[in-house]
């Protein structure tokens, strides 16, 4: 299904609109770790998302998440809100703007505060799709009140933040080689970071992501994208870590339609469409993929709330090779809320 398509069976608001735009902006404040504002936006993608609505003809009201963001909510006016932000802390921080949003009776682009709650949680939302026969790396959940390391993995290992999003906490010393390397690397991130970490096994082999915008029978799935590494980014291992996303220039190159046979495309697609139906994801999303040379698919993680900032974002990237513009994909999300909307009201099932 083409943007003509989704156009046609999504009819424009007959009005103009009111939509807030929620989000959190990075301060460039002086923090323990490099990355700690990592998942935060710029001002700049916040004034192009408003750009793109306004092109439509909507009115835009810009809000920042931050701690008086309750009172923002009871006293401006809106038809809908436009959520970006992340939260402020905590393992569920992306389940607050949303959960606020629902307790003022507003409406929202995107998921809920359930399945972005549990997607950040990375251990949680393996355990779940693979209990429906979604392949991922087998992995354990290191804190600092277990015994670390305990359990069977095969070497090397992958050593990330069990609830970030935007790479945070991976590096280029993530890959760890045995069970010392592990507990060593793991102890200071766990202090470092403050919360679990996952340990998976890596998966050498190409990388991938698949974007999805929309819902039910309406759901565009967009062919997937392959991550390429123009050289290794820790000895022979490649790690899309913070850094690489930093010079992404220097250090990757895309490709979208990624070289897949049909066979493999298809997988790919129905196992992020799986999880995007699992998980309750809502509007939009990207999935991510590793296949080892072998031809297996692997998945590693959901991102619902996926960066939006045109010409650096994954999500707005893989569509833009698709042919659709960066004010279309905004205004494509928006539209797919309000019919999502219009539909609950109605009391149908996408």
């Amino acid at each position: 299904m083409n943007m003509e398509q989704m156009d046609s069976e999504v009819p424009l608001p007959k009005r103009t609109l009111t939509v807030g735009i929620v989000y959190n902006l990075k301060k460039g404040l002086k923090k323990d770790t490099p990355d700690a504002e990592a998942e935060y936006d710029r001002i700049d993608t916040v004034y192009a998302i408003q750009s793109a609505l306004e092109e439509r003809g909507h009115r835009t009201v810009l809000l920042e998440a931050d701690g008086a963001l309750p009172e923002k909510l009871r006293h401006e006016q809106m038809d809908i809100a436009f959520n970006i932000a992340e939260g402020l802390h905590g393992r569920g921080r992306e389940a607050q703007v949303p959960a606020m949003l629902h307790f003022f009776g507003i409406p929202f682009t995107g998921s809920d505060e359930t399945t972005l709650c549990i997607a950040l949680d990375k251990a949680l939302t393996k355990r779940i799709v693979s209990s429906y026969r979604v392949r991922t790396p087998k992995s354990i959940v290191l804190s600092a009140k277990t015994p670390l390391a305990t359990g069977s993995l095969h070497y090397p290992v992958i050593l990330k933040p069990n609830a970030e999003g935007s790479s945070k906490g991976i590096s280029e010393i993530s890959i760890v080689k045995n069970r010392r390397e592990l507990q060593e690397l793991a102890g200071r991130s766990i202090h470092l970071y403050q919360q679990d970490m996952l340990a998976e096994e890596y998966i050498e082999g190409r990388e991938f992501t698949v974007g999805i915008l929309g819902n039910g029978r309406d759901a565009r799935l967009f062919p997937p994208m392959e991550i390429r590494y123009r050289k290794p980014t820790q000895g022979n291992y490649h790690v899309y870590n913070y850094k690489l996303k930093q010079s992404f220039t220097e250090y990757l190159e895309y490709q979208c339609p990624a070289d897949l046979t049909k066979d493999q495309e298809k997988e790919m697609t129905g196992m992020a469409r799986k999880v995007y139906d699992v998980l309750g994801c809502m509007d939009l999303a990207r999935v991510d993929f590793r296949m080892s040379p072998d031809g297996k698919i692997h998945f590693i993680e959901v991102n619902p709330l996926p960066g939006l900032a045109p010409g650096y974002s994954d999500y707005p990237m893989l569509a833009e090779f698709c042919g659709v513009s960066y004010s279309d994909l905004i205004n494509g999300i928006l539209d797919a809320a309000l019919k999502r909307q219009k539909d609950e009201r109605r009391g149908e099932i996408a």
